[in-house]
């Protein structure tokens, strides 16, 4: 219920809306310090009203940072891949899902992530914990507890707009907090987390 209220005002967005909120979310994230002295980042491609991000991928990778795209497995985990330019992007269709933008070239296996410095997550909607709401597949549970596992200190960002920092969002024992969120206006950390 919650993530279709989201996702409904969202797709009200005009596509104005979502490329002027892609420049100012990208201006605002590569203000970061993590992101500053970021050497590897694990990043995705946004998709329809997704607050987006190719501004910052390409901004990223014209510092040098190595960005890593996540490719959809068919049991919902993430493989990962180099991001190598837009062009280097193909938009795979996957079942009844939504097509995704992954990267085209050799993938590194579901582990590679362990070695970003900074993972910039996709959501619905975030609270004052900093406890993210996703779509709801699983995908980016699975990474995170992967980066637990491997006790990687890898900073959390999720990129949201300005209405999806919420009091709270459901959570669950598995739920990890961000440490922060960017959104077209500004950044917002949670020093819990």
């Amino acid at each position: 219920m919650l993530r279709r209220e989201f996702l409904a005002v969202r797709n009200r967005l005009t596509a104005d809306d979502v490329r002027e909120a892609a420049v100012a979310l990208a201006e605002r994230a590569l203000e970061l310090p993590e992101l500053a002295r970021a050497r590897t980042v694990a990043a995705y491609v946004s998709v329809g009203s997704e607050p987006g991000t190719l501004a910052l991928l390409d901004a990223l990778r014209a510092r040098g940072v190595r960005v890593l795209l996540p490719a959809l497995l068919a049991d919902n985990d993430l493989d990962w891949g180099a991001y190598a330019g837009q062009g280097s992007l193909v938009r795979v269709q996957h079942g009844g899902k939504m097509a995704l933008f992954e990267p085209a070239g050799e993938r590194l296996g579901p582990d590679s992530v362990t070695g970003a410095d900074v993972v910039l997550l996709p959501g619905l909607a975030v609270d004052a914990r900093g406890m993210r709401l996703g779509r709801g597949g699983g995908s980016y549970d699975r990474v995170l507890a992967r980066l637990e596992r491997a006790s990687a200190s890898t900073a959390l960002v999720v990129l949201l707009y300005d209405s999806e920092v919420v009091d709270r969002v459901p959570a669950e024992a598995h739920d990890r907090p961000v440490q922060a969120v960017v959104t077209p206006s500004g950044v917002r950390r949670f020093p819990s987390a």
